[in-house]
Parts: C-alpha cells; structure tokens; sequence
C-alpha cells in the first residue's frame, strides 16, 4: 500500500488507518514520540491532523494503537518462525528451548531494523511515568519475562532472574547493532553471545 497521499485512489477507512499506523511508526523511529506532531504524520499521508484524529481520537491513542499493531504483527510472525499457530504460542513456548525462542526473535528483529528502533526509543522514552505508553511497556516487559522464564533452559539461575538477563542482552546486542548496522550483523553478535549465555551445545542451552 502506497504511504503518499497524492495517489488517485481514496482510501477506504480501514486502508487509511493502516497508512497513518505505518506513517507514525516510520517517523516515531526516526525522531521518537515527543518530536513527531500529527500535522507531521497527517502530511506524510497528505491529509489533514483532523482526519487524523477521526481514526485515533488522539495522539496518546494513535501511538497505542501503533504498538498493539507492531505487537500483533511481530506475534504472528513469531509463531511462524517457531512453527505453531498464533494463538497456541504462549502455551507451546514452555515446551520449547529458551535458546530456540531468542533465535526466533532475534532472525525476526534482523529483518526490520526500523522497528527495533521504533521499540528501542518508546522503551526508553516510556520510563517516563508521564508517557502515554509507560504502562504498557512496564506489562509488556512482565509479560516477555513470564514467557522467557517458562521456556526450557539449563542456566543455573531461578527462572524469572534468567529470563531478565536473557532480555537484557538480547536488548545490548539490538542496541550496538542499531548503532552500527553496516559493520554489525545482528544474528552473527547474537550467536556470539548466546553460545556464551546457554553454551555450545542444545542439551546446555
């Protein structure tokens, strides 16, 4: 789908929506939340900040909703790559290894360099308790540990404290790859440390 406004076709109200969420999602990851007005996104889709709001309501709704979308997304493609349906995820991770779900996630972020800087600036920006996504970065995070630590995983360490030390360096990794995505491979920096974190075989991952 075309993100111009200048195309001869109108857009019908689901169409429309979709454009704004992939606008703001762009333009949240390259300036953050607090630098991007809705005149900014409406013009990007060449139509004006009230039709903006006549899909979101408001900004604070517009980024959520850009969110829940990248979530949703990234949740089927996840289930995908590890070979379950979307809704059977959650319950086939704790038969998984923890390894093979890093690995997963990790392939997915390396294809979209754009939106794991989308989530590298909103996690950041929303420690502010003012940030209109900061509750639902601090559920998401409690989620993804909950998850983590119910996979499969040899790491001497009690469950919850090894999912956050996984996460913690799966973000490390993201962060030095966003830095320098010409001279960095994700996958290849990501293996380096995962065979220090699980170790070099499946039985002591």
């Amino acid at each position: 789908m075309s993100t111009q406004g200048t195309g001869t076709r109108r857009l019908r109200g689901d169409e429309r929506k979709a454009q704004i969420i992939d606008v703001a999602s762009r333009l949240i990851a390259e300036r953050g939340y607090w630098g991007v007005s809705l005149q900014d996104i409406a013009g990007r889709c060449g139509i004006s900040d009230t039709a903006v709001l006549h899909h979101f309501g408001s900004k604070e709704k517009l980024l959520l909703a850009v969110v829940q979308h990248r979530d949703e997304t990234d949740r089927v493609a996840l289930a995908d790559r590890l070979g379950v349906a979307r809704d059977d995820l959650y319950d086939a991770i704790p038969g998984m290894l923890l390894a093979d779900v890093c690995d997963a996630m990790v392939a997915r972020n390396a294809a979209q360099p754009e939106i794991v800087r989308l989530y590298a600036l909103l996690s950041a920006e929303a420690l502010q308790p003012v940030h209109p996504v900061h509750d639902y970065f601090y559920e998401r995070e409690q989620r993804a540990i909950r998850t983590y630590a119910s996979a499969r995983c040899d790491l001497d360490l009690e469950p919850h404290a090894r999912a956050r030390l996984v996460l913690a360096t799966m973000d490390g990794v993201q962060l030095r790859w966003l830095r320098d995505p010409e001279n960095l491979d994700l996958v290849a920096e990501w293996q380096a440390a995962s065979r220090v974190l699980f170790g070099t075989d499946d039985a002591a991952r």
